[in-house]
């Protein structure tokens, strides 16, 4: 419905196989994949008489996915066949994992592909196929960081539920690495009456994991340092920036496996262990990431090249720095990264725990 923007009950849809092919996960399983498999039978719907229009929405989705179409045979209740397109990965780019289950994408995946796909085809008409190729991961990583949200625990002295909030009108201005949404808004205020009209933007960057290494037998600490596009339009005189290891969490994947990752690619750092710092929002203010900060044990001996990802534009100096000297910039305030300072801090307090246990 959403990709073809028109209700089901519009459509000729009707149960159908595939023989000689079974459904199996797409590399990560995400997506599923028909794969030729002799004596095997793939069941789902087969659309029938798809209109122009339907066929240039759903080549447009599918290329944002990767996808690219091939022509099966496959067969409807009464018997008869059809041929039909199918989009999946090109051939060879991408293997079968396990056998794919609709149940286990429901309930791991469906409501960050659906979110997805809604701001996917928002945009059809104004974007191109190649231009929803490179933005599709960022789409996904919104609609996972909105899927997150929703699940959160609200915090026990919380004043009102979000569904207190009248919206009087929402849309996207903006969407490409990060997002804006403009809103008008009311809410009730404390003394049980409404707000009046209230003009606001909301910023999208997603969910994001902070990790600060720590080596406790040599008692040192590894900070990066990279250029930040952000502080040099700012007009900041001075835009590379000292930070912890910092990175955007993938959907599927943890903060912990997130910092992991990322540890490795800035840092060369094979992380041995988490100590949690904090979940947060970072400036509730003006933007909706939510940040998890970790201090990462780590032994320094064993590092590898680090400096990010060439793919990524990503050039990232390693700065290894003995305690004393970490804390004694902490405490003159040189450091610029708050979530840096917040790690710094936190492991100031658990040093000696850290160190006593390693």
């Amino acid at each position: 419905e959403i990709v073809l923007g028109r209700d089901q009950t519009d459509m000729q849809l009707v149960a159908a196989s595939a023989p000689d092919h079974a459904v199996h996960g797409a590399g990560d399983g995400q997506l599923p994949m028909l794969v030729a498999v002799d004596g095997d039978e793939a069941s789902g719907l087969l659309l029938l008489d798809p209109t122009p229009e339907d066929v240039a929405r759903l080549a447009y989705y599918h290329a944002g996915l990767g996808h690219v179409a091939r022509e099966i045979t496959v067969q409807d209740p009464t018997g008869q066949t059809h041929e039909a397109p199918t989009y999946g990965p090109p051939g060879g780019r991408v293997h079968p994992s396990d056998p794919w289950s609709l149940e286990v994408w429901e309930r791991d995946w469906a409501e960050i592909a659906v979110g997805a796909a809604r701001e996917a085809m928002e945009h059809y008409g104004r974007w191109s196929a190649d231009d929803l190729v490179v933005k599709m991961p960022m789409l996904r990583r919104r609609a996972a960081t909105m899927v997150a949200a929703r699940h959160r625990t609200p915090p026990p002295h919380h004043h009102a539920g979000a569904d207190q909030v009248e919206v009087i009108s929402r849309q996207r201005v903006h969407s490409h690495f990060f997002a804006l949404d403009q809103m008008v808004v009311r809410h009730p205020r404390y003394d049980g009456t409404m707000t009046d009209p209230l003009d606001r933007e909301a910023f999208f960057a997603g969910q994001a994991v902070v990790l600060l290494p720590y080596d406790p037998v040599r008692d040192e600490v590894i900070v990066v340092e990279q250029f930040r596009a952000n502080m040099y339009a700012l007009g900041d005189p001075s835009p590379w920036m000292i930070e912890a290891v910092a990175g955007l969490i993938d959907p599927g994947e943890t903060a912990a496996e997130a910092g992991t990752r990322e540890a490795q690619e800035e840092a060369g750092v094979r992380a041995e262990r988490l100590e949690l710092v904090s979940e947060a929002y970072s400036s509730t203010g003006s933007s909706t990431e939510f940040v998890t900060i970790y201090v990462a044990l780590a032994d320094f001996g064993d590092l590898g090249q680090g400096g990010g990802l060439d793919g990524e534009g990503e050039d990232i100096r390693r700065l290894v720095l003995p305690f004393d000297e970490f804390a004694a910039a902490l405490n003159r305030r040189e450091f610029r990264d708050a979530p840096l300072i917040t790690a710094g801090f936190w492991l100031m307090l658990n040093r000696e725990r850290l160190r006593s246990s390693a």
